[in-house]
């Protein structure tokens, strides 16, 4: 019987002597670490690029930050998340010491030669970590014939396609265009965060707040997700508008009946609950969005924003710091800077998204205003997080 996704809830502190040092102890500690300096430093260094206050050629094409965000943060949570899930999954190691610290050095890599003018090189390395992860990830899996969780192995593999594309189209080399490679990997992003909320929110939600009944239907659940994946195809396959419009609609009404299931509205004195619901909500206005967008109603970019900032963002934020009080042995509450955090990033959402769309003119202030608002809301994690990542749990078992 494969075991189900769980969060280590914290026990009382031992007398037990902690290391004085275990960012490698668990793939969650280098990888949430990474990522939330990664965000809180590279928006602003393109909202500067983009102002005109560094020179166009850092970055050598205007989709660099798209790339980063899906393929450099993005992928460094989903990495810490599926290694440090992949163990209480499989109840098999995934990598730590050295080996994780390999992982970290080769997405390190992948962020410096991106501003750098060697593109084989970068295109190599930003390919080879999702084909990596995606490796170290099924040894585990298959020896414990986990099969509720082997799909995330092909997604990964796809993730790595996504990347490679977009790399090739820049060298010249393939014939693709460089938006239908963001789609792509977009859109398994956004499967991966559908099937892990319909996972741990319900949960999280019923746990954390007594008199909850969040529920699934099982006629919601293949609605939500099969919509995705066939949004994923459409996205492949460059679908007329019409067509992508239609998906992305039906599509939104599943996704709203998932979260209406999920009874969001108790979740409001609970910040570590209410942030994924208020995150999971932006899906569906991406959604409303996108298909607004291939009928020519609103810009493709705020659609896009309202996934990566609002969903993305959100979801990730959340999910790194319960991840990571729950691992580490600490209450599961979130205190005001986190609280914070939260709020910043929902602020971003609705700056870049909803002030793009009343005050179109405002453009550049809209983007630096969300672009303040994201980088604090990682840098506070960055810093609160830097003891909790970096040192042993607080009840003194490995990890």
């Amino acid at each position: 019987m494969p075991k189900p996704l769980t969060i280590a809830e914290p026990e009382p502190p031992t007398d037990a002597p902690a290391a004085p040092f275990a960012l490698w102890a668990l793939a969650f500690r280098p990888f949430y670490l990474l990522a939330s300096v990664f965000a809180a430093l590279s928006i602003p260094l393109w909202v500067a690029q983009y102002a005109g206050y560094l020179p166009a050629a850092l970055a050598h094409s205007p989709a660099w930050h798209g790339h980063e965000m899906l393929f450099g943060y993005t992928l460094a949570v989903v990495a810490g998340f599926l290694f440090t899930a992949g163990r209480n999954w499989t109840g098999q190691p995934t990598p730590t010491g050295h080996a994780l610290l390999a992982f970290a050095l080769l997405w390190v890599a992948g962020r410096i030669l991106m501003l750098t003018p060697y593109a084989l090189a970068a295109a190599v390395v930003n390919a080879a970590f999702p084909v990596a992860v995606a490796i170290a990830l099924a040894v585990p899996l298959w020896k414990s014939r986990n099969r509720r969780n082997y799909f995330f192995v092909p997604l990964l593999l796809l993730l790595g396609a996504a990347v490679l594309a977009l790399h090739l189209s820049w060298l010249g080399l393939l014939a693709w265009p460089e938006r239908a490679s963001l789609l792509a990997g977009l859109d398994v992003v956004l499967f991966i965060i559908a099937v892990m909320g319909g996972r741990v929110i319900p949960m999280f939600t019923n746990n954390g707040i007594p008199g909850t009944q969040a529920s699934r239907h099982p006629l919601v659940e293949r609605l939500a997700l099969g919509s995705v994946l066939l949004l994923l195809a459409a996205d492949v396959v460059q679908a007329p508008a019409a067509v992508i419009a239609g998906i992305a609609l039906v599509a939104a009404l599943a996704h709203a009946a998932r979260l209406y299931r999920w009874q969001p509205w108790r979740t409001l004195r609970t910040p570590l609950v209410w942030v994924l619901h208020a995150a999971y909500a932006w899906i569906v206005v991406y959604l409303v969005l996108r298909a607004s967008a291939a009928l020519g109603l609103v810009a493709e970019a705020l659609a896009l924003h309202a996934l990566t900032i609002g969903a993305i963002g959100g979801m990730t934020l959340g999910m790194m710091t319960r991840t990571a009080r729950g691992h580490t042995g600490r209450p599961l509450v979130a205190d005001r800077y986190e609280v914070a955090a939260y709020v910043l990033v929902l602020c971003a959402a609705l700056i870049r998204v909803f002030g793009g769309m009343i005050v179109p003119d405002a453009y550049l202030g809209t983007l630096v205003g969300s672009g303040v608002c994201w980088s604090l809301a990682f840098a506070i994690y960055a810093i609160r997080y830097w003891p909790v990542l970096s040192r042993a749990r607080l009840d003194g078992k490995p990890g």
